[in-house]
């Protein structure tokens, strides 16, 4: 905008200073031409009393040398009356042009080399026309027009630039409420919600302004009353939570009422930190800093025994690879615990008992992967189960389980694949990148394409 409105100026000053420069150039040339003739006028005008008295030779070439003239002024006298006729001076003008002067009785003037010359008639006292020439070199004709003519482009380039300094401060004015404007914009879309604009500029922008801090402090608003909401609801939950913490404590012993405890246990943690992340307004995930992050061996070892009980009660056989030496990703703990639950949760929740399924982790050097693969009916609408909310809800699914997966791995520049499995049923591939850059896609080469033996790739 800035530019343009620059090029704008630019254009209309050019073309205001072309309107008035040309025409008043000519003004200035015709008037050093008017100036150069009327003193040659002047000149002629100064030797008529003298033809009129005499046409003695002698006397009108001392009257034509007082006048300074001499070399640039000539008389022509015609005959009459037996005498001869006389020239006095040097002749430029063609005889023609003189006999049509005298005969016409006005003055003219004629093109010469190196100038022009003025035809002046002169009544003797005999009654004869005398013709009097003025040559006006083309020097004077032209004196001092160069000059104007240098002014006026001095005067029509200092306006350009006047102009082009004008426009570009205008510019500034507009064009830097505009740019806060768009950072403002950018700044809120990347989740920083305390970012205002100064309400400045013209009055458009500045009613924009106005209006994007409006809406600014209504989002910010609006999440407040929606983390207010997530913490309610969660809060909710704390009295049946409660009341089933006190029932385990009937349960006994052994693997399974430890196993119940132990998920009441966690579900109470994660009902607190969803209360504690909405009341204070913070992400649930930190962000993961250089050396930070968790094993995801060692996590997925322990949500496998901690699902195999359930698994060993459902008739389900269990694969596990890949986890035997440590492998570090930039994902916290918690994070990873709960894409796991999710995804191991939704074999159990949508598949029939005695299902088999699978997990593998493979380590590679710029990625780790995680598939989690079943032996069930597969998923129909693979896009459609990985938008979030698109569950049914008929089926106990709300459409959220993939889409906490799926945050998970694009937070660290990855992504999720769902395909088919070589157990016939459904696999999510999981992409977790080491060293945050693009996601892995498709069909790469490098060294993730790894498989261990009975744990196919997807299809997808």
């Amino acid at each position: 905008m800035r530019w343009a409105l620059v090029k704008v100026c630019v254009a209309v000053t050019t073309m205001v200073v072309v309107a008035f420069a040309v025409p008043l150039g000519l003004v200035i040339k015709e008037m050093a031409r008017d100036r150069a003739f009327s003193n040659a006028e002047r000149q002629a005008a100064a030797i008529a009393p003298a033809l009129s008295i005499t046409t003695d030779r002698d006397q009108l070439e001392r009257v034509v040398a007082s006048a300074g003239s001499d070399d640039g002024m000539a008389v022509h006298i015609p005959a009459s009356d037996g005498a001869k006729a006389v020239d006095i001076g040097r002749q430029r003008a063609a005889a023609k042009d003189i006999a049509t002067t005298r005969s016409i009785g006005r003055a003219s003037t004629t093109e010469v080399p190196g100038g022009s010359t003025l035809l002046q008639p002169t009544a003797l006292s005999s009654g004869e026309i005398a013709v009097v020439e003025v040559y006006v070199p083309e020097s004077e004709v032209s004196n001092g027009v160069g000059t104007a003519w240098a002014v006026l482009a001095a005067v029509g380039i200092a306006l350009i630039i006047g102009s082009v300094a004008v426009a570009d401060r205008l510019g500034v004015r507009m064009v830097q409420p505009a740019q806060r404007l768009v950072e403002g914009a950018h700044e809120l879309g990347e989740g920083k919600l305390g970012a205002r604009v100064p309400e400045e500029g013209p009055n458009e922008l500045r009613l924009a302004a106005v209006a994007f801090n409006s809406m600014a402090d209504q989002v910010v608003q609006l999440l407040a009353n929606e983390r207010e909401l997530a913490a309610d609801l969660s809060h909710r939950l704390r009295t049946p939570l409660t009341v089933l913490r006190l029932n385990t404590a009937s349960l006994g012993d052994g693997p399974a009422a430890e196993q119940t405890r132990a998920a009441v246990a966690q579900l109470e943690r994660e009902v607190d930190t969803i209360i504690r992340t909405a009341r204070e307004a913070k992400p649930q995930t930190a962000a993961i800093g250089i050396g930070a992050g968790c094993d995801a061996s060692e996590v997925v070892r322990e949500r496998m025994d901690f699902w195999s009980a359930l698994a060993e009660d459902e008739g389900r056989k269990v694969r596990l690879a890949g986890v035997d030496r440590p492998v570090r990703i930039p994902v916290a703990r918690a994070d990873l615990v709960a894409a796991l639950d999710a995804l191991l949760g939704n074999v159990f929740r949508h598949t029939p008992e005695g299902t088999a399924f699978a997990v593998d982790v493979h380590n590679g050097e710029d990625a780790v992967i995680v598939l989690v693969s079943d032996a069930g009916p597969g998923i129909v609408d693979p896009e459609a189960a990985m938008a979030r909310g698109k569950g049914s809800g008929s089926d106990g699914s709300t459409g959220l389980g993939l889409d906490i997966v799926r945050r998970l791995a694009e937070s660290t520049g990855g992504d999720v694949r769902i395909g088919s499995s070589v157990l016939g049923g459904t696999e999510v591939r999981i992409w977790i990148q080491l060293d945050g850059r693009a996601p892995v896609r498709r069909g790469h080469r490098g060294s993730v394409r790894r498989r261990r033996r009975g744990v196919g790739a997807s299809r997808v």
